[in-house]
């Protein structure tokens, strides 16, 4: 089982993306071989050890390697990158492990 998790930081306030970043960002969990997909906006905290500053993330789960792989390079992966990732995001952490 690999875990993806992607951490992003928008241009603009999620909530004014919303019109474009939800419809695209959901579509993602329908990618063949996503067995597990989660999304949202930070949980705030007073904790100094959590960072709550980005303004969306996504988790997904694959059964193994050339599940994550085909997800790369699938076309909605490909067309979120172009129009939420692209123009929207100005940081991006990506954390895989298994």
């Amino acid at each position: 089982m690999i875990t993806h998790v992607v951490v992003f930081w928008t241009d603009k306030p999620a909530e004014a993306l919303n019109p474009v970043l939800l419809p695209l960002a959901k579509t993602l969990g329908t990618i063949p071989g996503v067995e597990e997909f989660r999304m949202g906006p930070p949980v705030r905290s007073v904790r100094g050890v959590v960072d709550d500053s980005f303004s969306f993330a996504i988790s997904m789960s694959f059964a193994d390697q050339a599940a994550a792989d085909a997800y790369q390079t699938h076309p909605i992966h490909l067309e979120f990158i172009e129009k939420v990732v692209r123009p929207h995001v100005k940081r991006v952490l990506v954390y895989d492990f298994g």
